[in-house]
């Protein structure tokens, strides 16, 4: 049995479809729904883990890993974890993500990390949508290219880790198949929705947005290293792992559109 955290999510419940369309049994652990699971619950570990000799392994944005949870799953018998953690995060000095890699590589399981970049998703499922629909993204990048990935992506190469020999010690960048500015990626999320869609993409822009709070100044810190740190290059990881090539972020847009992601 393989366990699934955040199996309502973006990439939790992709990776749930997959394992289960190929005959997998999965645990779906999330607090909303499947497995109770809330890592601020340690009462709701024991049951998820139970039984499960894989684990998909996240923790939501700010949630920490908890070392605790990781050593009673391996004592109770996962031997094989796959952790969701982020591109970047040396660069953005994102320790919470930082100390989530050095558990999982110390948890004494054959443990496979992923590293991708922004999700498409981003657009339609999550943070940035309101952004969309106002009219008015602002991330202050200015040109710098990020090289986005569709969550189906990053849900083939866990789906792959999991299920397969080959990916254990293995840290995979997951790219989509090229990089692009936010300006050009909310140009195309504008055409693919029908929407006049602006980007501001400068310091200014984003702590006015944000009302020069202590957060957006932080925040503004850690952006000006990934603008520093210069453009994303892509990986050859989805194919490599997968076995087909990423999709395209057009592609994602465009599906998006289709399925009514950006309609009123």
């Amino acid at each position: 049995m393989i366990l699934v955290l955040g199996a309502t999510g973006s990439t939790g419940r992709r990776v749930t479809g997959r394992l289960r369309a190929a005959g997998h049994t999965v645990r779906a652990a999330s607090r909303n729904g499947g497995t109770r699971f809330d890592w601020s619950e340690p009462g709701t570990w024991e049951a998820a883990v139970s039984g499960v000799s894989g684990m998909y392994l996240m923790a939501p944005d700010g949630t920490p890993v908890d070392p605790a949870f990781v050593s009673l799953a391996v004592e109770r018998g996962v031997e094989r974890v796959v952790l969701l953690s982020s591109s970047g995060i040396e660069t953005m000095g994102d320790e919470r993500l930082l100390t989530a890699e050095r558990t999982v590589r110390d948890c004494g399981a054959a443990w496979t990390i992923l590293r991708p970049s922004w999700f498409d998703q981003n657009f339609d499922e999550g943070f940035l949508r309101p952004a969309v629909m106002a009219g008015e993204v602002v991330i202050p990048l200015g040109d710098v290219r990020q090289a986005f990935v569709d969550a189906g992506d990053i849900a083939a190469v866990a789906v792959a880790a999991l299920t397969e020999d080959g990916h254990a010690g293995r840290v995979y960048e997951v790219t989509g198949p090229q990089s692009l500015t936010f300006g050009e990626a909310v140009e195309i999320v504008g055409r693919a929705a029908g929407r006049e869609v602006a980007y501001l993409g400068t310091d200014e822009d984003y702590l006015a947005a944000q009302n020069f709070s202590g957060q957006a100044m932080r925040d503004a810190k850690t952006f000006a290293a990934l603008r520093e740190h210069g453009d994303q290059p892509v990986s050859d990881a989805v194919l490599e792992v997968a076995g087909r090539a990423p999709k395209p972020f057009e592609t994602y847009a465009a599906e998006a559109a289709a399925a009514g992601a950006w309609q009123e």
